[in-house]
């Protein structure tokens, strides 16, 4: 690139003096006064304007073409990053996709095992209620009986107590009995005694 730039500047000063050449001759041919000198002079200029002007017009289209060149090279440039910044965002929004879809199966799944552990938990529940009247219901069925129970000792034990008096009775009835007989035994006794002796 600088020795472009070299070979244009100097180019471009070679052109210069050209110019500055030609002006030189054709006022020297001027002030000679002479018409052939001033003839050739400004054939010269001629020459040398049109040597100057192939000069510049060669050095601006390098310049063009160089231009162009560097234009190209830029364009290129931006359709590369383009091309890459294009390739980033579809893998970008392919990796979001992926993971949109990833977290939205996660929702789905999370859902799911929330729906199934209030199910469990409601199901849970009303075991725990049908357990509770169960229990209450064992327990009534135990206090009944115990009542029950309660009832038939008291009854048991008035019955015993009853049969208690009754042997009582009984025993003294005996003993009364017991007595009568050994009365009657001894009468008896005395009575056949009394036989015998008469």
């Amino acid at each position: 690139m600088r020795n472009r730039r070299r070979q244009r500047s100097t180019r471009l000063t070679l052109a210069a003096v050209l110019v500055g050449t030609a002006a030189v001759v054709v006022v020297g041919a001027i002030l000679s006064g002479t018409p052939l000198l001033v003839s050739i002079a400004a054939v010269l200029a001629v020459v040398l304007g049109a040597a100057a002007s192939r000069i510049t017009h060669s050095e601006l289209a390098d310049a063009r073409r160089d231009a162009a060149r560097d234009r190209a090279a830029q364009a290129q440039a931006y359709r590369d990053i383009t091309t890459a910044r294009t390739a980033e965002n579809i893998a970008f929004a392919d990796d979001m996709g992926a993971r949109l879809k990833h977290h939205e199966g996660v929702i789905v799944e999370l859902e799911a095992a929330l729906a199934a552990a209030q199910q469990r938990a409601g199901d849970a529940s009303s075991r725990l209620v049908s357990e509770t009247r169960r229990h209450w219901a064992v327990e009534q069925e135990n206090r009944d009986a115990t009542i029950r129970l309660e009832q038939n000792r008291a009854g048991a034990e008035a019955r015993a107590n009853a049969a208690r008096v009754r042997v009582i009775e009984l025993e003294q009835q005996l003993d009364v009995v017991r007595a009568e007989l050994a009365t009657v035994t001894s009468a008896w006794r005395a009575a056949e005694a009394h036989k015998r002796v008469i």
